[in-house]
């Protein structure tokens, strides 16, 4: 007998279908029977934070997690108490939202520095600052470790292992890691950090997308769809699966040919690559 795949686990995150307003963003889900939304800070803001909220709530959904927060390795006072600001807002923001997940892009080097080693240590610092008005406010914050190709300027963080070692001293319900195929599948220890994740009970999101190649002349634009790329979801999935998360999955993309394509057919395209691909291991 034929059985309906099960979306029940699906969201979309709002990154997918960048030319969407946030009401079109949710007005898409409902239509494609996506139970899920990941929206970023700017959709949310240009929607105005209310109503944002209320749009969401009232619509059904739920919101998986809210990207982002982050940007903590600014060597001066002044770039830190920013940051310290703009990541408290943000946490307030998803607190309004209704998600526990907020995520972190830890941030690259400071301009004109080569001291990763340092950049590093004011990551942690900016983390200690910030955990306890998260654990306040009933938010986690979501470590993202990014491709090694984004070191220098978006995320000192490159592996699971890192951002695992930087949550060890918080609660797993404080501060999480994500798990992005996307910027992780290339790690030889993906497994381990994978068991590990789950065994330390810290994997607060699990988000899929495929690495194109080649690398696109802008690499923030090298995510493709679901089995378009190089990446084994049959394998990760199952390590994820099996590590015990059973949270939302989040599809996020950045791809101009996907922004400049029909959001309804993206969507579509969207659930049929989960089904098939995703869906089966997770």
């Amino acid at each position: 007998m034929n059985t309906s795949p099960d979306f029940s686990r699906l969201s979309l995150n709002s990154a997918t279908t960048k030319k969407w307003t946030l009401a079109e963003a949710v007005e898409g889900c409902v239509r494609a029977g996506i139970p899920a939304i990941g929206p970023w800070r700017d959709i949310v803001s240009g929607a105005g934070l209310d109503k944002a909220a209320r749009l969401i709530k009232e619509a059904g959904l739920r919101v998986s997690s809210l990207c982002r927060g982050g940007f903590l390795t600014a060597a001066d006072r002044e770039g830190q108490a920013a940051a310290l600001a703009d990541n408290r807002a943000a946490i307030l923001e998803a607190v309004a939202l209704e998600t526990q997940e907020l995520f972190l892009v830890v941030g690259g080097l400071a301009p004109g520095e080569k001291d990763v080693v340092a950049a590093r240590q004011r990551v942690s610092e900016r983390l200690e600052d910030l955990v306890p008005f998260a654990v306040e406010h009933g938010v986690r914050l979501v470590l993202e470790p990014l491709h090694p190709m984004y070191a220098a300027d978006r995320a000192l963080i490159s592996t699971l292992g890192q951002a695992l070692d930087l949550a060890a001293p918080y609660a797993p319900s404080a501060v999480g890691v994500a798990v992005d195929t996307f910027h992780v599948w290339w790690d030889p220890e993906l497994k381990e950090q994978i068991q590990r994740a789950g065994r330390e009970r810290r994997i607060a999101s699990y988000q899929v997308c495929d690495f194109n190649v080649p690398i696109a002349a802008d690499a923030l634009l090298s995510r493709g769809m679901m089995g378009d790329g190089v990446i084994d979801f049959a394998t990760i999935g199952t390590w994820v699966r099996d590590a015990g998360y059973t949270g939302d999955i989040e599809v996020e993309i950045f791809n101009q040919d996907i922004w400049n394509a029909d959001g309804d057919a993206v969507l579509e395209t969207m659930k049929q690559r989960y089904a098939d691909l995703v869906l089966p291991y997770a």
